[in-house]
């Protein structure tokens, strides 16, 4: 039996996007600054806020090209997209066990709707979406993972968000859910999510799956 509700983060834990997120980010820094980001720079950013005030918190003097260049380096490289593996298998199975399933992105909406375009699969399997849209403020901060919560009809107690940064734990604690960090995202590792303290990291889908089950009374 797993818990009722279950929030996803999109980008490098449904979906293997983590190294052209950090490609398109080195892409726009090297085209429109002129200069090679420092990958623990990068990290300081990828992961919370919008793609938008990264940028600002970056170079906020340039952060329009900025933007415009990552989403033309990023947008068009969507059509190779593929699943983390076993992501999708998983997301079925919660479905036929009748979870209600959330998804929180920082990505905005159009760009969600690229990534579905492009894997027609994740069509149907959420009953909430939220997007970098759909609220001010962006994680760490909690209002996206409140609002899917809102959206889903559920409470936090009995529920978790998943996610491949710190950033996605930190939102989930202060949502008040179970926070499960994955470690397949490919640009935040192990350590890196160990700082933030999650309930639970986890390596492989098995260990998803284990995380997700309730505890027998």
């Amino acid at each position: 039996m797993f818990l009722s509700t279950v929030i996803f983060d999109l980008d490098g834990t449904i979906i293997d996007t983590g190294p052209l997120i950090a490609d398109s980010f080195r892409h726009a820094v090297k085209t429109v600054l002129g200069k090679t980001i420092d990958d623990r720079e990068m990290l300081a950013f990828v992961g919370c806020w919008s793609l938008r005030e990264q940028m600002c918190r970056l170079a906020p003097e340039r952060s329009q090209e900025l933007v415009e260049a990552y989403r033309a380096y990023n947008e068009p490289r969507h059509a190779g997209l593929e699943f983390c593996p076993g992501m999708h298998e998983l997301l079925l199975t919660l479905r036929a066990e009748d979870v209600r399933i959330g998804l929180a992105t920082t990505k905005r909406r159009s760009t969600v709707e690229l990534a579905f375009h492009y894997l027609p699969q994740l069509e149907g399997l959420f009953d909430a979406v939220v997007s970098a849209d759909d609220t001010e403020r962006h994680k760490p901060d909690p209002a996206p993972l409140v609002l899917a919560l809102e959206k889903l009809g559920a409470k936090p107690d009995d529920g978790a968000y998943v996610g491949d940064s710190p950033f996605d734990v930190e939102a989930a604690q202060a949502a008040g859910l179970r926070s499960i960090a994955v470690t397949w995202g490919g640009i935040h590792d192990q350590e890196r999510l160990s700082v933030a303290k999650p309930d639970t990291i986890v390596s492989t889908i098995a260990e998803l799956i284990a995380a997700l089950e309730v505890s027998p009374a």
